[in-house]
């Protein structure tokens, strides 16, 4: 939880500097497209970060989602309907995250081999489908269009029901947490003041959400009036509360967090361990599918060739940025929505500063580099001090 700490901090700190050099980064027509977009790449980053804590890579997302996007406007092209289509695409999704988890498992083949050979061959299957034409949706589909561009929520509510959910989450776990004695000696030092931390700042985030809430629904505020939640964020808010529950809350989260950590043991200790890598694998095949059917139906078209170009390292960066260690068994969802929050933020903020766009792979990749060495060097120093207090 210190890591979601950290790196909402940087937030905060991109949030603010743009906001003083372009105070146009407040408008309500940036700021939803912002959140649009956050939780577009958001999506695809809880798929990632559920294979990185497994200890395994997923190089094929952005083909996917390109794959995803042109099978999709081709179904809707040749007279499908809205629903079946979307659901045939995700299960063709989840299949592909069948297929690369039983090659990891079962074959022995790397993650990264077996990925990036998906990379390439879903790339050049859409091209091939499509005969490398653009794929369109047209006019007539604002239903189906509308799960990516509607906005059927005004914030106030939306801040209402975030701010009672984050109290109430608070609660149960200040009524679960040990309270001292030797459960709580062996959580440790650091670790309780961790987690009192996070409680406290979630709770004061959601007493703040809560009470913004109550004052744009009695009072007109300008900005609070303007901006509605688009449908994108509220199916990310869905996921981020079902991801964080599975991973923290399950059997299966735990054996996923344990398998990451060291897979032989895990093996050793009875973890169906196969089973484990194949689920985190279709996991996050399926919500590159879902990512896949928002970003088409956002843009209204689909070009097969770059549709979903590098989708796969934002969702993998946002996730590293969040906590996910590559090293596998540990990782924090409510992180990686940050960290995705962080990268879309960052993009953002370099246009409207206009900061050249050449420039704008660099500043990315300084920024996550800055985020990964500060992350590694508090790592080691919490290790240090650990260390010592355990000879003294």
């Amino acid at each position: 939880m210190t890591k979601v700490l950290g790196i909402l901090g940087l937030l905060v700190a991109i949030v603010t500097l743009t906001s003083i050099l372009n105070p146009a980064f407040l408008s309500a027509y940036n700021l939803q497209n912002l959140v649009r977009w956050t939780a577009l790449f958001g999506v695809l980053s809880i798929g990632a970060a559920f294979v990185i804590v497994s200890g395994g890579i997923d190089l094929s997302i952005g083909s996917v989602v390109g794959l995803v996007g042109s099978v999709l406007a081709m179904l809707v092209g040749a007279g499908w309907t809205g629903l079946p289509a979307v659901v045939l695409v995700i299960v063709m999704s989840a299949g592909i995250g069948l297929l690369h988890g039983l090659l990891v498992t079962k074959a022995r083949l790397q993650p990264f081999v077996v990925t990036l050979c998906g990379l390439l061959f879903y790339r050049g299957l859409a091209r091939w489908l499509t005969d490398d034409q653009t794929q369109g949706f047209g006019t007539g589909q604002r239903a189906l269009r509308s799960l990516a561009t509607g906005r059927p929520m005004g914030l106030p509510t939306l801040l209402l029901v975030v701010g009672a959910a984050s109290l109430v989450w608070c609660a149960l776990q200040g009524a679960r947490r040990p309270q001292g004695g030797a459960v709580g000696d062996a959580v440790g030092g650091g670790g309780r003041l961790a987690g009192r931390l996070a409680g406290r700042v979630t709770g004061l985030a959601g007493a703040a959400a809560l009470a913004l809430g109550l004052l744009g629904t009695f009072v007109d505020v300008p900005l609070l009036s303007e901006l509605r939640a688009p449908t994108p964020f509220l199916i990310l808010i869905v996921l981020t509360a079902t991801a964080g529950f599975a991973l923290n809350e399950t059997v299966w989260g735990r054996h996923l967090l344990a398998v990451g950590k060291n897979e032989q043991a895990a093996r050793y200790s009875g973890i169906r361990t196969d089973r484990v890598v194949i689920s985190a694998y279709v996991v996050c095949a399926s919500l590159a599918g879902v990512g896949g059917v928002l970003f088409a139906l956002d843009l209204n078209a689909v070009q097969p060739a770059s549709h979903g170009n590098f989708y796969e390292l934002y969702a993998i960066a946002a996730a590293v940025l969040g906590g996910c260690s590559l090293r596998g068994g540990e990782g924090s969802i409510l992180g990686v929505v940050v960290g995705a929050a962080v990268m879309r933020t960052l993009y953002n903020s370099i246009n409207l500063l206009r900061i050249p766009t050449q420039l704008e792979f660099a500043i990315i990749g300084a920024v996550i580099l800055a985020g990964v060495l500060a992350d590694e060097l508090l790592r080691r120093a919490v290790a240090r001090r650990r260390g010592r207090g355990a000879q003294g």
